[in-house]
């Protein structure tokens, strides 16, 4: 292992002098990579961790528990991928290496790497299909990038010989020399002190906006910039100067590197109460009233306090962040660029719009890294091989598409991995659509077999892209262990049907479920996306349904899940699809409850469809009693308006009279609510009233079973005596309607 000393140590040496970090490449067999690994981290005297199933050396730290690696910092990360090559895994392991230290990745012999079939392979060969049907596309580019970029080492050892050098003989760097604290600040002169660049201490300058209400702060940086840190800084100083400072993140985890400055910043000045971070509701308390306490988003919308504090804000929905700009005056959005946890784009693309509209707001980007240097090689290499930094086409070439001039087309992974162009602006559509798009995704769209991305093109530059997953079609022993309660991967909607809505054949149909659906910025809005969802049943529809892939023939529907807004399932509903289910617990960040809708393409899918139409129709009036009884009434609205179909009535003469009476006379609801069920449930699934307040009221009061105080307060009526007679009003039109010959008299007594 000579070889693998000397040049760990060579590496090792430069990274220390420029304060980067170097990349070791270890390629070969597994245990002779093991012994490779012990010897370079011996030879350099690095302190390490290792990613791996197996103990190699340092403290061993499960591949599937790689998010603990997330603002820590090693001097050395070893990733074992002899078992598995998970990208996630692979960018937070990256982000853990402090400037001057290794990361070292110990790898199967990269001309075989591709063709190898590991865990994470098994994790994309869903059923119907088998392991060897999944492609090498994700670790064919990852090896092109790590044979191609500076500061990357390679080391055969199997024959203990340096293959790629990988130091870069920089220039000697410019001393940046120490930068000026303020002249002037609101917060202490201990907390500028604190800060470790000169972004930081802007950053924690404009947060001094703050204290007062309607200002809004946006810091913006790629990982390791400190902008966390920052925050905390800001958040101790304004807890110490009495306020209440709300904080919210995906998980308290991406929210902990700011508790730990925000708690270490109130001890420096003298400031610090009481420590409960550790406690269930994580917290930092200050001298006085000032406090910095911790929620989750779908918690911390509930909540007041005088100055709010988002962190990781690209990885909440659009929808969370709306609602968070009621919880306080201030608000400070500290959001990642670049990530490799989830870093969807709609806080840049659609939220920012919103954010200027409702705050004064002040935009600051920290450029200068924290702990390497500036153009670190294993951040340019990171950012290349999981394309953190990939985006759409620059608004000029598709902001004047035409939507009746694109051109369909089929993206297969080998023309992706062919034209890293267009591979970047695919990627990039998608990351821009969703909050939580992260390197996994990539490998995903690269190599699975049960996924397919269409897309729209002008001039060759992509508007709009659909991701698409092959689901159902599953044999008889797979349906019954999925009926009985097991996880079948890759299959969410024949899964949810058969395992939670007791359905057994919901898995033979085969479905097309359209994952993610993703229009460029600078023509939302336009039709761009139902156009593709219209060409998506074209091809797949029975006048076609043939796939040059021949992964995709004989499709019987399609189908979609997502986190239910009104908007959204308008449009789902413009385009044909109809509500099947309506989830009963909330999604942990996004607060939204799942609707799953269904498009059929053939005669079996029809069938499909209407089974659970129908059944969601029977089903919904219980579970908006109890489950759902707090949703959105405007979701409720949507996702019944979806669901066209029959509903029966089936009331008895008393029943219509109670009714009637109580639309014209004096008769009261509450002496009998079902019949008002039923014909509430009717109006809505037919969209016989064309009036939304109305129907709101049906939701909340009728379906939700809400008491008369909290409906009146619910949908703003000035007094529950307002509400009641409102709601005999709406049923008014209903009885006319629907009403038979005895509701019909009933209610000329009143006329």
């Amino acid at each position: 292992m000579d070889a693998v000393r000397e040049h760990a140590r060579a590496l090792h040496d430069e990274a220390t002098r420029t304060n980067e970090r170097r990349l070791l490449v270890l390629t070969g067999a597994r245990k002779a990579g093991y012994a490779a690994a012990v010897a370079a981290c011996e030879a350099t005297g690095l302190d390490a961790v290792s990613l791996s199933e197996r103990d190699i050396v340092g403290r061993r730290l499960a591949p599937n528990r790689s998010d603990e690696l997330l603002g820590t910092t090693h001097d050395c990360v070893v990733v074992d991928c002899h078992d598995a090559c998970r990208p996630n895994a692979l960018g937070r392991a990256a982000g853990a290496v402090d400037g001057g230290g290794l990361l070292v990745l110990v790898v199967p012999p990269l001309d075989e790497w591709p063709t190898r079939r590991d865990g994470f392979d098994e994790a994309l060969a869903v059923p119907p299909f088998a392991l060897e049907d999944v492609a090498g596309a994700f670790r064919d580019r990852l090896v092109t990038t790590l044979r191609q970029h500076r500061g990357i080492g390679i080391v055969d050892v199997d024959d203990d010989r340096v293959v790629t050098d990988g130091r870069t003989n920089p220039a000697p760097r410019l001393e940046t020399g120490s930068f000026s604290l303020p002249d002037e600040s609101a917060f202490p002169r201990t907390v500028y002190e604190a800060c470790l660049t000169a972004d930081q201490r802007d950053a924690v300058l404009v947060c001094e906006r703050l204290r007062s209400p309607g200002n809004a702060v946006v810091l913006e940086a790629d990982r390791g910039r400190g902008k966390s840190s920052a925050a905390g800084l800001a958040a101790a100083a304004l807890a110490a100067d009495g306020n209440e400072v709300l904080v919210t993140a995906p998980n308290y985890r991406n929210a902990a590197a700011l508790f730990d400055r925000a708690a270490e910043t109130l001890a420096d000045i003298d400031a610090l109460a009481a420590d409960e971070r550790e406690a269930d509701r994580p917290a930092v308390r200050a001298a006085g009233s000032g406090v910095v306490r911790f929620r989750r988003p779908p918690d911390a919308v509930r909540e007041s306090a005088d100055v709010l504090i988002v962190d990781e804000a690209a990885a909440l929905p659009v929808r969370v962040l709306d609602s968070l700009l009621s919880v306080a005056p201030s608000a400070c959005f500290a959001t990642t660029v670049h990530g490799y946890e989830g870093a969807g784009r709609g806080f840049d693309v659609r939220f920012r719009e919103t954010l200027d509209e409702k705050r004064d707001v002040e935009t600051v980007a920290l450029g200068e890294p924290i702990r390497y240097a500036a153009a670190d090689p294993v951040e340019v290499w990171l950012f290349r091989a999981l394309l953190l930094d990939a985006r759409p086409a620059v608004d000029p070439l598709v902001s004047d598409a035409s939507v009746a001039d694109l051109t369909y087309e089929r993206l297969g992974p080998e023309s992706l991995v062919d034209d890293e162009p267009r591979l970047r602006e695919a990627f990039g559509l998608l990351v821009n659509a969703h909050y939580r798009t992260e390197p996994n995704d990539l490998a995903r769209l690269l190599d699975a077999p049960n996924i397919a991305v269409r897309a729209l093109t002008d001039d060759g530059h992509l508007v709009a892209v659909a991701l698409l997953a092959r689901e159902g079609g599953l044999a008889e022993p797979t349906r019954r262990e999925m009926y009985e309660g097991s996880r079948v991967r890759g299959n969410m909607i024949p899964d949810v049907l058969t395992s939670q809505l007791r359905d057994p054949d919901a898995a033979v149909p085969v479905g097309l479920r359209v994952m993610r659906i993703a229009t460029h910025h600078a023509v939302r809005s336009r039709g761009f996306g139902s156009r593709l969802l219209a060409e998506l049943e074209t091809e797949f529809g029975p006048a076609d349904g043939n796939d040059p892939e021949g992964r995709f023939d004989a499709l019987d529907y399609l189908s979609v899940g997502y986190g239910a807004t009104p908007d959204l399932l308008s449009f789902w509903a413009a385009n044909g699809y109809a509500t099947v289910h309506l989830s009963t617990t909330r999604n942990d960040t996004s607060g939204e409850h799942s609707a799953l809708m269904l498009r059929p393409l053939s005669g079996s899918g029809e069938e499909l469809t209407d089974r659970h139409t129908a059944w969601f129709r029977r089903r919904i009036t219980s579970v908006l009693a109890d489950a759902l009884d707090d949703v959105d009434p405007d979701v409720v609205r949507g996702a019944l308006a979806a669901t066209d179909g029959p509903v029966p009535l089936e009331l008895t003469d008393t029943e219509w009279r109670v009714v009637a009476s109580a639309a014209y006379g004096p008769g009261l609801y509450d002496v009998s609510p079902r019949p008002f069920r039923r014909l509430a449930l009717r109006a809505l699934v037919d969209g016989t009233l064309d009036d939304h307040q109305a129907e709101r009221l049906l939701v909340v009061k009728v379906l939700q079973v809400t008491p008369w105080d909290e409906t009146a307060d619910r949908l703003s009526f000035v007094s529950e005596r307002e509400c009641m007679r409102t709601l005999g009003d709406v049923y008014k039109p209903l009885v006319d309607r629907y009403g038979t010959d005895v509701a019909e008299a009933e209610a000329d007594r009143y006329r």
